[in-house]
């Protein structure tokens, strides 16, 4: 199995794996932030460069450094290689770089945005980004979407991971939406407006990093971290039935898929369990959600009992 090292620390990996799986076997600080590249969804990744890294030493064979940063996403690791991630001045700077970018086009919709507090482009702005930027022309703007009954595209918050494209296409039986146009004006459509209406569609709005593809039945209701996430399940004939019930009060505010500490779904959902089940009689419900990621949902969210002795507590 190869050996590699990435920041410092070392770990062996079975032959094949890239360098960002490698980190992520790690974790902790040594694993880029990763906005297009999906565990489960074969052909990701590769497209919004945030994930690049050092290789300062190519492998025990040749020990000869890469000219150029690479994307750790879709670059396996060899026996011997050294990988520098934050430890990088041109890591650094690159990855600011890229998340200016990334923002040249997207509007400052934070404070109206439903994916406001679960968006990785927050994050990676907030970790990574630069304080100003040097972008002084018209932005590009599109006309916001219904693009079926429950979603709702705003293409001018859309980054063009294509994580959407491979789910619907791998997903589910056909797939009516893609990237149509080039370039500057290139974007996440149908084909002359058709409707996303199979069973396994409801998944893009999970996988969206931004935005872009959002719930139409939790439009404007709430902030996310003022709702409170518990794990329930259901019994199911399409899909795993596990899920994540997102709730104002008693009332179940939304419904979806349950993610890792990278955000990535495991078990997709169907558009059934996802839309049509929004009352806590219909799930059984398993307790309070434990958030893997940092995030402001998990803020205030006590999900461990209080120890009954407490140095505070007993100056009390």
């Amino acid at each position: 199995m190869p050996l590699v090292t990435i920041d410092g620390k070392q770990i062996e990996v079975p032959e094949g794996t890239s360098i960002l799986n490698a980190a992520r076997m790690i974790g902790g600080d040594v694993v880029p932030p990763a906005m297009c590249y999906y565990s489960s969804l074969k052909g990701s990744g590769g497209k919004c460069r945030t994930c690049l890294v050092e290789v300062s030493k190519g492998s025990e064979k040749d020990p000869r450094p890469m000219p150029k940063l690479v994307a750790s996403c879709s670059t396996p690791v060899m026996d011997g290689m050294e990988v520098k991630n934050k430890s990088s001045e041109r890591v650094v700077d690159a990855r600011k770089g890229v998340v200016e970018f990334l923002l040249l086009n997207h509007p400052l919709d934070c404070p109206v945005c439903d994916q406001a507090g679960e968006c990785h482009l927050q994050d990676l702005a907030f970790e990574h980004g630069a304080d100003t930027t040097r972008y002084e022309f018209a932005r590009r703007e599109f006309d916001k979407i219904d693009i079926g009954e429950y979603i709702k595209l705003h293409m001018t918050r859309c980054i063009l991971c294509y994580r959407c494209v491979y789910t619907a296409d791998q997903l589910t039986e056909k797939r009516e939406h893609g990237i149509l146009k080039r370039g500057d004006a290139a974007e996440i459509s149908t084909y002359i407006q058709n409707s996303l209406d199979n069973d396994f569609i409801g998944n893009v709005i999970d996988v969206c990093p931004v935005g872009a593809l959002t719930d139409k039945t939790f439009r404007f209701k709430s902030r996310v971290w003022y709702t409170k996430p518990l794990d329930a399940h259901r019994n199911c004939t399409k899909c795993s039935g596990n899920a994540v019930l997102w709730m104002i009060g008693d009332d179940v505010a939304r419904v979806t898929a349950r993610k890792d500490q990278y955000g990535e779904v495991k078990e997709f959902i169907c558009n059934e369990c996802r839309f049509e089940h929004k009352t806590t009689a219909d799930w059984t419900v398993e307790g309070p959600r434990h958030i893997d990621r940092h995030s402001v949902i998990s803020a205030n969210k006590y999900e461990k009992p209080i120890p009954e002795h407490t140095p505070l507590l007993n100056k009390a």
